[in-house]
Parts: structure tokens; C-alpha cells; sequence
């Protein structure tokens, strides 16, 4: 009774961690600061986000997950901790249960390398649930109906595309295509066009101002119940041929442009689970749809797109940056409920 419970959503870009009876308390990028010389983590989280690509010599500000799965064990580790503290403080005479999601296509050993930095981290009991359910079940479909549901969490690693019936996955397929490819996609036609060399944090910011994934006159209706969007946006960076700060003016068809054969490959992922999908799960997929949830589902039209592409109408998940996070919570107070769908350390 002592015991605090806390679900922690460990993302490529942010890390969200939920607490029983609280709900979701932590909202942070997945960014750690360290020094060179020693090795020290000097920042966590917002802090260390703002360091991105502005460092000295001996500060290097890094991810330590990178599709989705950890990179770099120790900070993975140390970033845990610094949660878990956040969430429980630091004097811990009773230990936390952690449960953290992971990608449905992840190997047993980099399972086991997500239960060893969680209980080092400090938990007591550590536990794992597949993305695709834990997104599933906060963005409140009934997975335990027999009958198909069809999730898509496109996050800033991976993409995880996933059939659910019966309360487990009848089919999935995991890409290690997602937010940060369309980041990189945004700097890449940047630099080719324009002779311009941007950092991430400008190519993520040109995305979710005038990122589209339909672009054109497609995006008009949608624009006046916004309200007035921007469809062009200045971009600062360093010129490649002079080396001197320079400023070229980037629109909405060009952003579509650079990041459409990303989104394709996503779309190649959900394909390639509706072909694998039974028949009589498929005729379910027709009735329902397809549930779109993770940070990068919320891209301007990317339902839109994946309709037409699919013939299946899709549609996005309400608070869909939080469904995942918000299942995994919903889990661990459930655990008997789901426990065929959890690994337990």
C-alpha cells in the first residue's frame, strides 16, 4: 500500500511518466547532457534539450534512445533515475513498481536491457508492455472484445502498426521510421535546395509549424477551422558554401515535398500488417478503422493521407501524444487483467 506505481512511456523524443492516482505528472524530451572529461550528466530532460547543439567542447548533449530502443545503457540508466526521483523523491524507503513500454519488434535482449536500467534505476518490481497495446488501451479501445482493432503509434522512433483481439496482438509490424526520419527528411531537402545546414531542433520546429502531409489546396478546409495557419516560415542555419548565417524562406509544398517518402514508408508498415491480417479480422479493420496514436500521428493531414492510401478511414486518437503513457498506467493497475500481455522482472 506503501508502494508507489508509475508507468513511464521511454520515447525516442519525449518521455512522459504516469502515477497511479495522479495520472501523468512528467512530460519531458529524452535528452541527457554530459560532461566529456568524467562522464558527469550535468542535465536532464527541457534543460538538456535547450543544450541541444549549443554545447561547448566538453558538454555533449545526447539521446540515449534511438528507435526507439536504449543506445546508451548508463544514460538511459541515470535518466531513470532521474524520473523516478522527480516523481517519488529521493529518499526512497519503498521501492516504486516501474512498468515501461517497449516496441512490439524489440529483441529479448534489448528487453532485458530496459528491466536491467529500470531496476537499477531503483525500482522494486520491473514490468514491460508491448507499445501497440499500451496505446490500444489508452486510447480506450475495448482490446478485449473478440473482434479486430487496428492501432497505428507513430512516435518519434518507431512506428509500431498492430491488429488486437482478444486482448493480445494478432499481427504486427514495427518500422524504425518515424518523427526523427521526418526531422532529418527536413534538413536534408534544406541542405540540397537551399545550400542551408539546420540543426534538429530548427527541422522539428519547421515541422510542426508548416509540416503537411497532404500540402496544397487539400489542407484549405481544415485550415479555416484553425483558424489562419502559416504557409511559409523563415528558417535559419549556416550556409554550406560561405559558412555564414544565412535565412531562406521555406512553405508548406516544400515541407511536403522533403518529408512524403518518410510517410510513405510508414504507410508500407501498416500495409504490411493489413496484408498479414486474417479475414475475418479484416472485415472488422473495414467497420472500425484504423486508431492513430503517438506524438507524430498529429501531423497536419497525416490521417488524411493514410486513408487514401490505405482505403480504410483512419483517425486520430484523442490526446494521442498521451495514449500511450496513459495505457501503460491503465495496465499496471490492472495488472491481472493484462498479465498475459506483460514480462515481468
Amino acid at each position: 500500500m506503501f508502494t508507489k506505481r508509475i508507468g513511464i512511456d521511454l520515447g525516442t523524443a519525449n518521455s512522459l511518466v504516469w502515477l497511479a492516482g495522479a495520472g501523468v505528472v512528467l512530460n519531458e524530451p529524452t535528452v541527457v547532457a554530459v560532461t566529456v572529461d568524467d562522464n558527469r550528466v550535468v542535465a536532464v530532460g527541457n534543460e538538456a534539450k535547450e543544450m541541444l547543439g549549443r554545447t561547448p567542447g566538453n558538454i555533449t548533449a545526447t539521446r540515449p534512445m534511438r528507435d526507439g530502443v536504449i543506445a546508451d545503457y548508463r544514460i538511459t540508466e541515470v535518466m531513470l533515475s532521474y524520473f523516478i526521483d522527480r516523481v517519488v523523491g529521493r529518499n526512497r524507503f519503498f521501492k516504486p513498481e516501474v512498468m515501461i513500454c517497449v516496441p512490439s519488434g524489440v529483441t529479448q535482449v534489448e528487453r532485458r536491457a530496459v528491466l536491467d536500467a529500470t531496476l537499477s534505476a531503483g525500482a522494486r518490481a520491473a514490468y514491460l508492455i508491448e507499445e501497440p497495446l499500451a496505446a490500444a488501451i489508452g486510447a480506450k479501445i475495448p482490446i478485449a472484445q473478440a473482434s479486430g482493432h487496428m492501432i497505428v503509434d507513430v512516435g518519434g522512433g518507431s512506428t509500431e502498426a498492430a491488429i488486437i483481439s482478444l486482448g493480445g496482438v494478432v499481427v504486427h509490424k514495427s518500422a524504425r521510421v518515424a518523427g526523427n526520419k521526418i526531422d532529418e527528411a527536413i534538413a536534408l531537402y534544406v541542405k540540397k535546395k537551399y545550400n542551408l545546414i539546420i540543426g534538429e531542433r530548427m527541422a522539428e520546429l519547421i515541422k510542426v509549424t508548416i509540416g503537411d502531409a497532404v500540402g496544397g489546396d487539400a489542407t484549405r478546409g481544415r485550415a479555416e477551422e484553425r483558424g489562419k495557419e502559416l504557409n511559409t516560415m523563415e528558417v535559419r542555419g549556416r550556409d554550406a558554401i560561405s559558412g555564414l548565417p544565412r535565412m531562406v524562406e521555406l512553405t508548406r509544398p516544400e515541407v511536403t515535398e522533403a518529408i512524403l517518402p518518410v510517410l510513405q514508408q510508414i504507410i508500407l508498415a501498416v500495409k504490411g500488417v493489413l496484408e498479414e491480417t486474417p479475414p475475418e479480422l479484416a472485415a472488422d479493420i473495414i467497420d472500425k478503422g484504423i486508431v492513430m496514436a503517438g506524438g507524430t500521428s498529429m501531423l497536419r493531414n497525416f490521417d488524411q493521407l493514410m486513408t487514401q492510401t490505405t482505403g480504410v478511414v483512419c483517425h486520430v486518437a484523442e490526446e494521442s501524444l498521451l495514449c500511450v503513457v496513459r495505457g501503460t498506467g491503465v495496465a499496471l493497475e490492472n495488472i491481472e487483467l493484462y498479465k498475459r500481455s506483460i514480462s515481468r522482472k
